[in-house]
């Protein structure tokens, strides 16, 4: 695998550019709108799209905190893996990407349960060798699952793969709290304390309004909110609980780790977990410079990290050989 050759040195210029920077369309693959029924009142919508002949596989991707599946990096990966011979699977979190009418809860970070049936039914409907890659809280999502599933899960997932993500939960919304993060802060605050809005319109006795006003950072969303709807009591108990820092010794398939050492929100240390030199199913590439999911190259090809998973892939199932430089 060519080194990353960032674009941008600067981390906030990194990250806003992976943001916005122009990706390639997936529109030549029909784009199929499946709809999972999770449990009992509980549905999904993935984006699915084929490749054309036989697929080598297929790949299901989770987006981060306040994404969807029309998130730039996801679509941009889908390109690459449908290119490569792989079908791909765009998952929307609970709520997200226009579907809060399929559920009356929200998602959060270490929710499992939705990704878990929908590779289950992808499993027994296809009989093909199964992946997931997460972004950001996605990759959190993906992680403790593989992690949930321990020895049982070389029969469900032939490999994991999280990019910038918040695998201990605390430190990362510390991060997320610092002064020069304000940008980030405020526009996730806005898009979260919408959700909770739109959600007063469809259940005012489970969404109230009074908290509202209090919020000023993701930690006092996440303890007036997030903890009390899912029964977590404090934030703080939420983080505890749902980082997948303490899943990453139990993960029994390839697990591909990748984070830049600048990425604003999710601070480097949190990597230096002992998972890394006693469990031999991880591998983390770390580049110096990239942001959060800003793998914005200065040459051709522009989307290194497409290309880093996609040759992952195809090295974990033994199609070619590939190297990485982290």
């Amino acid at each position: 695998m060519t080194p990353f050759n960032p674009l941008f040195r600067n981390p906030h210029l990194a990250t806003i550019a992976g943001n916005f920077w122009k990706r390639p369309e997936t529109h030549r693959w029909p784009v199929e709108a499946v709809i999972y029924q999770t449990e009992p009142e509980v549905r999904v919508l993935v984006h699915t799209q084929r490749p054309a002949g036989e697929p080598r596989g297929e790949l299901v991707l989770v987006h981060g905190l306040e994404g969807s599946s029309d998130a730039g990096y996801a679509k941009s990966m889908a390109y690459a893996a449908l290119s490569a011979g792989y079908v791909t699977h765009r998952v929307n979190l609970r709520s997200c990407g226009g579907t809060e009418e399929l559920a009356l809860t929200n998602y959060h970070s270490g929710q499992t349960s939705d990704v878990l049936h929908v590779l289950r039914e992808r499993k027994r409907s296809s009989g093909l060798p199964i992946y997931l890659t997460g972004f950001s809280l996605g990759g959190n999502i993906s992680l403790k699952l593989a992690g949930e599933l321990g020895e049982s899960g070389p029969e469900l997932l032939a490999g994991v793969c999280a990019v910038s993500t918040p695998i201990d939960l605390a430190s990362c919304a510390d991060a997320l709290g610092k002064r020069e993060n304000f940008i980030y802060r405020d526009r996730f605050l806005s898009r979260l304390k919408q959700r909770i809005r739109v959600r007063h319109g469809q259940a005012p006795e489970i969404y109230t309004l009074e908290h509202l006003p209090k919020i000023r950072t993701i930690y006092d969303f996440d303890d007036y909110y997030t903890a009390r709807f899912f029964g977590f009591g404090t934030a703080a108990e939420y983080y505890r609980t749902q980082s997948s820092n303490q899943f990453l010794e139990k993960i029994r398939v390839p697990a591909m780790l990748v984070t830049a050492k600048d990425d604003p929100l999710v601070p480097f240390e949190v990597y230096n977990h002992a998972a890394f030199a006693s469990n031999r199913h991880l591998r983390l590439v770390a580049v110096d410079h990239g942001g959060h999911i800003g793998f914005i190259s200065r040459t051709r090809p522009r989307f290194w990290l497409d290309g880093l998973v996609i040759d992952w892939l195809l090295e974990i199932s033994h199609k070619k050989p590939a190297t990485f430089v982290s």
